[in-house]
């Protein structure tokens, strides 16, 4: 079929895809357009990566605009968002108007509502649909991508009683539902009362197959020569095969560890292979990935991006991840080694993808666990762009021949696996059964039980009774809780069960926070906090210290800000207190305890009793005391981040990424916001304590640096030195000496100008203006060692490290 016969798009959009080079559509999206996708009909598309599933949802969104509709965009990550919205943005030329959100949960994004086309994670429509988001009810079409991940225990829930909720709201909804991998894409289709779409077409050849030896044995039975070298890693020969026909590399590990250790070995394979304009090129480029952070992974990153090899995994700030997947994308960066989630969609392709490792510590399986089919069939679609590679390939590794006849059966010629709902798992009803009560949806157990009528559990089990028997336990523990109320046969939800649902939590996570709150209040706060806070003043100056721009004295003035004693007869929380109470909560992944930490964190358990809010667990309750002491350790680091440790400190110290400090950061600031409004709502008188908890961790600074970390452009770094040089508020720096501002911020003047052009003052400009020196605070290294205060420009200047953002 040619674009030129598409009808039902917006005028000009069929000439605008031939000058595109997209004259012709591929099989699927012909056979999709067949069955009725450009005239509001449902529909599955089962079909391989880099074969058009993309532009299906185009048309289908571009046809629902044209006659007057509006249309959404489901995807399962933040970073897809940003991509996708980019990439629909080719069509505004033609009046339509894109739109993306993706965070603050308790908004209903209102803006949105003069938008054509919109791009969401499913968690923020399930937001949008709780907080009555007035334009939810004018969507004629929904696309979700990544349809598969419905099987995910996570987020799967969210995704299936989104769309069930979203069909109710609009029974007329074209649901598109896109996926590379979906085993009973039948039964999907028929959930979704959809068309299926289902084939294994390609652009471009994908060959998959094992090496082993000194060749890959592909699935029809052909051989490709990779020989290996005495002391060659097969990883890196099947890699150095790829660069040699000017392609890139994909590779798949089971850790973090095992990413970066790979990425820095592969560096040298694809440093080979580096004209001298693609090394001046990645020069800049890690001088970039340095400015992101000035923590030891950002700098190990920067090294091997050097010589066009990078690593990519969950612990690395959004930044980094970005700038690697963009280059990697441009074939600058040749080799990336990542964890499988970079198969999660983002637009990554390369010529040849290596599934090194096929199997990865499972907890509770107690060991080494093979990954299924569908996740290895994720990672194999990577392989091949349409106009860049003549093929794909997709090798695992096998180390003898019996592995790699097991490799064949168990992935290349196996089917991915069913997709199975996760509702019937009782934390994600919690949270779903009170926000389909509290959104109207249900107003009594039978009308509830025929709402979770339309979800694919019910099409998908045999036991009818399992869905109604956890119903009715997660209805036990709401109204125990009181967020919800029965009367007679009518459910509703009560105010503080409408806030819970509409701030996006966990009704679990509510309810610790809310016994907490009150645990603290009913016993008139800590009495022991003194003893705390003294027992600890030693090692807390150290830690100070080493993180630089702290003194002996400030760090005694914060304990005594923390000490309940000090404050009257009605001592407020502690930062500890509160960071520790939204650390119990299921809403946040607490870290681990690795070894030698059980007794470490059990000391500063009873050191700083007084500060928590909630009873310590016996220690002879092995479970319970155990997650309270990795809430103890999520909440010291969190404490450490509001003391202004430095960021390489944390990561060292608690053996954490920068992505694993902006999550946990993240998760606390919306957790504490949430338990300032439920203070709030409920009367209670620690909501000041809570606020200020959360704008420390917002800001990542001491409590006397609050006024100052909030002007943009400021940040943890900037504000200490400021302080340091006797500029303390937005005030001083409306009045304060220009030389003096400019001498504590390192003789940027461009910042200067901007930071008092951000706070009002009437001229910001610095022309001829000097730096004071005399007046520049002394620096120190998070080391603790001095450094430089000349004015000129450094590392520890960078403002972009993780709480500089606000």
């Amino acid at each position: 079929m040619k674009t030129a016969e598409l009808s039902g798009l917006p005028s000009g959009v069929p000439d605008f895809l031939r000058e595109e080079g997209i004259e012709e559509l591929y099989p699927p999206q012909a056979e999709a357009v067949e069955a009725g996708v450009t005239d509001g009909e449902s529909l599955v598309a089962s079909i391989p990566t880099a074969s058009g599933k993309t532009f299906i949802a185009e048309l289908a969104m571009l046809s629902s605009v044209q006659r007057g509709g509006k249309a959404l965009y489901i995807v399962p990550l933040r970073a897809l968002a940003s991509e996708k919205k980019a990439e629909f943005e080719r069509f505004e030329r033609f009046g339509v108007d894109i739109g993306v959100s993706t965070g603050n949960y308790d908004s209903t994004s209102e803006w949105l509502a003069t938008r054509d086309i919109i791009v969401a994670t499913s968690e923020k429509v399930d937001s949008l649909v709780r907080n009555n988001a007035s334009w939810i009810s004018e969507l004629t079409c929904v696309v979700a991508d990544e349809v598969h991940l419905v099987d995910d225990r996570h987020r799967g829930p969210t995704l299936e009683v989104t769309l069930a909720k979203l069909r109710k709201i609009n029974p007329g909804l074209q649901v598109v539902a896109l996926s590379a991998t979906v085993g009973n894409a039948g039964e999907v289709a028929d959930w979704l009362d959809a068309s299926l779409v289902r084939s294994d077409w390609r652009p471009i050849d994908l060959k998959t197959g094992v090496h082993y030896g000194n060749a890959i044995n592909f699935d029809d039975g052909s051989q490709r020569e990779v020989p290996v070298e005495r002391g060659e890693k097969q990883t890196a020969a099947l890699v150095a095969d790829t660069l040699e026909e000017g392609g890139s590399s994909l590779v798949f590990v089971n850790s973090r560890r095992n990413a970066e250790a790979a990425a820095k070995r592969l560096a040298d394979v694809s440093d080979a292979a580096l004209t001298k304009e693609e090394r001046d090129e990645l020069t800049e480029l890690a001088a970039e990935i340095r400015d992101v952070s000035d923590t030891e992974t950002s700098a190990d990153l920067a090294r091997t991006v050097a010589k066009g090899a990078a690593f990519h995994h969950a612990g690395l700030a959004p930044d980094h991840r970005s700038i690697v997947e963009s280059a990697f994308r441009d074939r600058l960066i040749k080799v990336v080694s990542a964890t499988p989630t970079l198969a999660a969609g983002v637009n990554t392709p390369s010529r040849r993808v290596v599934v090194r490792d096929w199997r990865r510590y499972d907890g509770e399986f107690g060991g080494m666990k093979p990954l299924n089919v569908l996740e290895v069939h994720q990672m194999m679609g990577r392989a091949g762009r349409p106009g860049r590679d003549p093929y794909g390939e997709a090798v695992l590794l096998a180390k003898n021949a019996d592995e790699m006849d097991e490799l064949f059966e168990r992935y290349l010629w196996a089917e991915p696996e069913p997709v199975r709902s996760k509702l019937a798992a009782e934390p994600a009803l919690r949270t779903h059964v009170l926000a389909t009560i509290a959104s109207g949806f249900a107003s009594s157990r039978e009308g509830l039980l025929e709402f979770l009528d339309r979800t694919l559990y019910a099409t998908q089990t045999d036991d009818e009774s399992r869905l109604e028997q956890v119903t009715n336990s997660v209805l036990r523990y709401l109204e125990v809780n009181e967020f919800v109320e029965r009367d007679g046969d009518t459910l509703r939800a009560t105010g503080i069960g409408h806030t819970v649902s509409r701030l996006y939590l966990d009704p679990m996570s509510a309810a610790e926070i809310i016994d907490g709150l009150r645990e603290w209040e009913r016993k008139g706060g800590s009495k022991s906090g003194k003893k705390a806070s003294e027992a600890t003043e030693a090692d807390e100056m150290g830690e100070a210290v080493d993180a630089g721009f702290v003194s002996a004295s400030d760090l005694r003035r914060d304990n005594a800000e923390a000490d309940p004693e000090t404050t009257g007869d009605a001592p407020k929380p502690t930062a500890l207190g509160l960071y520790h109470l939204v650390s119990r909560t299921p809403d946040m992944y607490q870290l681990y305890l690795k070894s030698g930490d059980r007794s470490t964190y059990t000391e500063l358990c009873y050191e700083r009793e007084g500060e928590f809010l909630g009873n310590v667990p016996s220690e002879y309750d092995d479970v319970a005391f155990e997650d309270w002491l990795s809430a103890l350790k999520t909440a010291k680091l969190l404490e450490d981040w509001s003391k202004e440790v430095d960021e390489d400190r944390i990561t060292e110290r608690y053996g954490v990424g920068p992505g694993d400090i902006r999550g946990k950061v993240d998760t606390a600031e919306w957790l504490l916001g949430a338990a300032e409004q439920l203070a709030g709502e409920l009367n209670l008188g620690s909501n000041i304590a809570v606020r200020e908890a959360k704008k420390r961790i917002e800001y990542g600074v001491r409590e006397e640096l609050l006024d100052l970390a909030g002007v943009r452009g400021i940040g943890r770094k900037r504000a200490r030195r400021l302080f340091e040089a006797g500029v303390e508020s937005r005030a001083d720096l409306r009045e304060a000496d220009k030389s003096v501002i400019l001498a504590a911020l390192r003789g940027r003047r461009k910042t200067a100008e901007t930071v008092l052009e951000n706070v009002g003052r009437r001229d910001p400009s610095m022309d001829d203006v000097e730096a004071d020196e005399s007046a520049a605070p002394a620096e120190f290294t998070p080391a603790g060692g001095a450094a430089s205060a000349s004015g000129g420009e450094s590392a520890d200047d960078d403002q972009s490290s993780l709480g500089d953002f606000g």
